[in-house]
C-alpha cells in the first residue's frame, strides 16, 4: 500500500491514530472553555452542552480553512519540510507528537487549563532546536528554525489573553452601568436555570467559543496531518494533488514582473538576499512548469523542488512585502500578495480546501483529513470535561460565577479567537478565557477576589508549557534521528 514497507506502513498509521489523539485530548481539554459557564449557571445540563460544544467545533473545523493550520507547519525548518528521507520525516511527526499528547494529558490529569497551541508550538519549535543539534547543522545552529514565524505567533498566544483580560474588566464595567436587572450579576442559584434572556446569551457565547475553537484550533490537527502525510507520502502529499500549474505559472509571472521593479540599493543586507532568493525559486518553479507536466506526472524529486520554490517565494516575499525599504507602490505591493499568499478564504469553506496564489502549491488539506480530525475534536469535546470545568467555575475566584461573569468571559473570547483565526494567528482558547474570567473576578471585587493558588498554577502552566515542550521534543527528534541513522 503506497509503495511503503510493512514497517513504515504501520507507523503511518500509528502517527495517524496519534494525531486524531493528539486532538481529541484537545477538544475534552479545552471543553471546559466552552461549557464551563453554562454548567456552572445551569444554562444547560453537562450533557447538553458537551454535546452540543462538540458539534460547533466539529462544524467550526470544517468551515475554517488552512490558514492557521499553515501558520504552524510555517514554524518547521523548510528543510526538513522538502527531506525525502521518509525515516527522518519518521523522526520528526513521531517526536512533535508524542511531547504534545505527553504534555497535554498531563497538565489535563492535574485539572490545570494549560495551553493545547503552546503544547504544540513548543514541540515544533523543538523540532527546529533538534534539527540544529544534528552534527551536520552544526555551522547553521538555531538558525534553521522559522524565528520571524515563530516571533509572530509568540505575539499572538502572549498579547491574546492580555487583551481577554483588560477586555473583560471593560465589558463587565459597561454592563455594570447600562444594565439595571441586578440578577444578572448575581450567582446562580442550586440547579435552577437562568431567565431565558440570561439563558439565550450565555448559550449563544458557549456557542461562538466552541464554532470559533474549532476554526482556530482544529487547524492545528489538520497540520499535524499534513505533516505526517508530507513525510510518509510525499509523492501524493508534498504539492497539492489538484493543483493547476496554468494558475501558478500566471502567479509566478507576476511575482517575477513585481519583484523586477523593486530597487535593490536601498535595501539591507538580509533584504536584497531574500530579493535574490525571490528571483532564484521564480527561476527554477518557471523551468519545472515549463516542462508542461501535471500534478499527475511530476515525480517526487519534481514535486520537492517545487514545493521549496514556492515556500522561498512566498516567505521571502512576505519578507519584503513588510520592509518599509521596498518602493513599490500600494498597489504593487497588493498584486504580489495575492500572487503569493492569495486570496483570504471563504468564511465557510466545507471539504477540501487550499489557497490561491503561490501558497496553493504548498497550502492545502483533502476533505478526508478535515472530517477525521473534525470527528476527533468534536468526540473528545464530549468527554473527560468535569476535571477543567471545576477549575474554570470554582478555583479562578473566589466567587462561582456569575451569569454576567461567564457571558462576558465567552463573548470576549469568542471575539478575539474569531479576529485571530480571520489574521491567521494560532491563538489559546484555555488562555484567553481563563484571563477573561480572571478579568470578570478582578473587575467585580478587584485583585483579592482571585484565587492565587489556581492562578499561579496556570501561569505557573503558561510559562512552563515551550521550555518543556522544546526541551521534550528536541530530546526525542535527536533520539529517533540517532535511531533511524
Amino acid at each position: 500500500m503506497f509503495g511503503l514497507d510493512p514497517t513504515l506502513l504501520f507507523l503511518l498509521f500509528f502517527c495517524l491514530f496519534a494525531a486524531c489523539a493528539f486532538e481529541f485530548v484537545n477538544g475534552f481539554h479545552d471543553t471546559a472553555n466552552a461549557v464551563a459557564t453554562v454548567i456552572y449557571t445551569h444554562s444547560l445540563k453537562p450533557t447538553q452542552a458537551v454535546v452540543w460544544s462538540g458539534f460547533m467545533n466539529f462544524l467550526g473545523l470544517l468551515t475554517g480553512g488552512v490558514g492557521v493550520t499553515m501558520s504552524i507547519i510555517g514554524l518547521l525548518p523548510t528543510e526538513l519540510l522538502i527531506d525525502s528521507n521518509v525515516y527522518h520525516s519518521m523522526a520528526m511527526a513521531l517526536s512533535l507528537l508524542l511531547s504534545a499528547i505527553l504534555w497535554n494529558l498531563g497538565t489535563w490529569y492535574l485539572g490545570i487549563p494549560a495551553s493545547s497551541s503552546h503544547t504544540l508550538i513548543g514541540s515544533i519549535i523543538g523540532i527546529g532546536v533538534g534539527h540544529a543539534l544534528l552534527p551536520e547543522n552544526s555551522t547553521k545552529g538555531v538558525s534553521a528554525i522559522n524565528w520571524d514565524k515563530a516571533i509572530e505567533i509568540g505575539q499572538a498566544l502572549l498579547l491574546s489573553p492580555l487583551f481577554g483580560f483588560a477586555a473583560a474588566i471593560i465589558l463587565m464595567y459597561i454592563l455594570k452601568k447600562s444594565i439595571k436587572n441586578k440578577a444578572i450579576f448575581k450567582e446562580p442559584k442550586k440547579d435552577t436555570p437562568p431567565p431565558m434572556w440570561i439563558r439565550a446569551i450565555l448559550v449563544t457565547t458557549c456557542t461562538l467559543v466552541s464554532f470559533f475553537h474549532g476554526r482556530n484550533d482544529g487547524q492545528k490537527g489538520i497540520g499535524l496531518v499534513m505533516v505526517i502525510l508530507i513525510a510518509f507520502l510525499p509523492g501524493y502529499f508534498a504539492v497539492n494533488t489538484n493543483l493547476n500549474l496554468t494558475d501558478v505559472k500566471a502567479s509566478l509571472a507576476t511575482v517575477k514582473t513585481v519583484t523586477a521593479k523593486i530597487d535593490t540599493l536601498p535595501l539591507s543586507e538580509k533584504e536584497r538576499e531574500s530579493y535574490h532568493k525571490i528571483m532564484d525559486a521564480s527561476a527554477d518553479l518557471d523551468v519545472i512548469i515549463a516542462t508542461g507536466l501535471t500534478p499527475a506526472t511530476l515525480s517526487t524529486t519534481q514535486k520537492f523542488d517545487i514545493r521549496k520554490a514556492a515556500l522561498n517565494i512566498n516567505k521571502h516575499a512576505k519578507k519584503l512585502l513588510e520592509s518599509e525599504s521596498v518602493d513599490l507602490s500600494a498597489g504593487d505591493k497588493k498584486i504580489l500578495k495575492k500572487a503569493t499568499a492569495g486570496d483570504k478564504a471563504p468564511f465557510f469553506s466545507f471539504g477540501s480546501t487550499s489557497a490561491t496564489g503561490i501558497a496553493g502549491v504548498t497550502d492545502f488539506a483533502p476533505a478526508w483529513v478535515m472530517w477525521i480530525v473534525a470527528l476527533s475534536l468534536g468526540l473528545g469535546t464530549m468527554v473527560g470535561w468535569k476535571r477543567i470545568v471545576v477549575t474554570i467555575g470554582e478555583k479562578i475566584g473566589k466567587n462561582h460565577l456569575t451569569y454576567a461573569q461567564g457571558a462576558s468571559a465567552e463573548l470576549i473570547a469568542s471575539i478575539t479567537i474569531g479576529l485571530a483565526t480571520a489574521y491567521k494567528w494560532p491563538v489559546s482558547t484555555t488562555h484567553v478565557l481563563s484571563s477573561g474570567i480572571a478579568g470578570t473576578m478582578v473587575a467585580n471585587r478587584g485583585i483579592k477576589n482571585l484565587q492565587g493558588g489556581t492562578v499561579k498554577n496556570i501561569v505557573l502552566a503558561w510559562v512552563l508549557t515551550l521550555p518543556v515542550t522544546i526541551i521534550l521534543s528536541a530530546t526525542l527528534f535527536v533520539l529517533f534521528r540517532w535511531i533511524a541513522g
